[in-house]
């Protein structure tokens, strides 16, 4: 059984992400599945665009299939998460270098391995129900799927503040800071991923929406708040900002994560910031064989995804007392 479906008409190719229960969760089959017909349709004269939906309406893809992949890390298989990160990776890497226009229609959630397969992509369509984020620092993990190479690409701060926090942000916002092309109302989708599906031009058929409702993120104050990698220096700026609401509601998410991921994090999106996107595929894939392996990472899954609790206990679990040299041996240098 696939949970991708996929469709060629009008010169379009279509893959419909059909993984309800898991809100399109990457497994091992999808991501092989997907990066074979992508390869087969970039070849195919007949095909001149590839556009990539969901068949639900919950989400988009909420991420890669991090439960599977804590079971083969905790049994010891870790040959079984290599296979995975790299197998996404090098789907992601297809995706960034696809030689055909490439559209993501995001009307749900989209977070994790979710923006691997959209965010490289040349269209982005989202709308206000759009909820995106990198939530992995609350696992034991980091922003992976090409988010080191991303996330310092944004605005000032806004990727340090993303990665940190795992902050979720709407449709309108990701198109302010780049993570998304095109806004259109949810009301407006159907017509236009139809107008698509006809093989219509896609300027014509994205030309009528230019209107989105007003950022929310607080730029300046992301800006000011998240500009340095220090993590301990973020941290006390954000406690020191006495009566900033925001500065308190950031804390709190930062304190649900683990403290060793924060510092990789941080390490990797400041490599990330003067590095190729092969560069950082390779540190993360690098990354990810080795954070699988700590406590944390089968902690931080097992509150979040597995029991629920969302009572992690992390070791060690203040940021003042992680050993750089572990946050070194994970980020490695590549």
């Amino acid at each position: 059984m696939s949970f991708i479906r996929t469709s060629v008409v009008n010169g379009v190719g279509e893959v419909i992400l059909d993984r309800p229960k898991a809100l399109n969760a990457l497994d091992q089959t999808m991501i092989d599945d997907m990066h074979r017909v992508l390869t087969e349709w970039e070849d195919d004269d007949g095909i001149e665009t590839v556009l990539v939906t969901s068949a639900g309406d919950r989400a988009f893809c909420a991420g890669g299939d991090i439960r599977a992949i804590r079971e083969h890390a905790v049994a010891g298989e870790h040959d079984a998460v290599t296979q995975y990160f790299a197998a996404e990776y090098r789907l992601d890497q297809l995706v960034a270098n696809y030689a055909k226009p490439y559209v993501a229609v995001i009307d749900g959630a989209a977070m994790g391995g979710g923006l691997g397969i959209s965010v490289h992509g040349e269209v982005r369509v989202v709308s206000e129900k759009a909820v995106i984020a990198m939530p992995e620092t609350a696992i034991g993990f980091f922003p992976d799927i090409g988010a080191t190479y991303f996330l310092p690409r944004l605005p000032e701060g806004v990727g340090m503040w993303l990665g940190m926090t795992g902050a979720r942000i709407r449709g309108a916002d990701a198109v302010e800071i780049g993570l998304a092309t095109h806004f259109v109302e949810s009301a407006d989708l159907g017509e236009v991923t139809d107008r698509l599906r006809d093989g219509e031009p896609l300027v014509e058929v994205l030309a009528g929406h230019h209107d989105r409702p007003a950022p929310e993120i607080p730029l300046r104050k992301v800006g000011e708040y998240f500009a340095d990698e220090n993590v301990s220096a973020i941290i006390g700026g954000l406690k020191g900002a006495v009566g900033d609401e925001w500065a308190t509601e950031m804390v709190d998410l930062i304190e649900q994560a683990s403290p060793t991921s924060l510092w990789v994090t941080a390490a990797m999106i400041e490599a990330g910031s003067r590095s190729t996107l092969d560069e950082c595929f390779d540190r993360e894939l690098h990354a990810a064989e080795q954070i699988t392996r700590t406590g944390d990472f089968a902690e931080g899954v097992r509150a979040v995804l597995v029991d629920k609790d969302r009572r992690p206990e992390f070791a060690p679990g203040s940021v003042d007392d992680v050993d750089p040299d572990v946050v070194a041996r994970i980020v490695g240098v590549v």
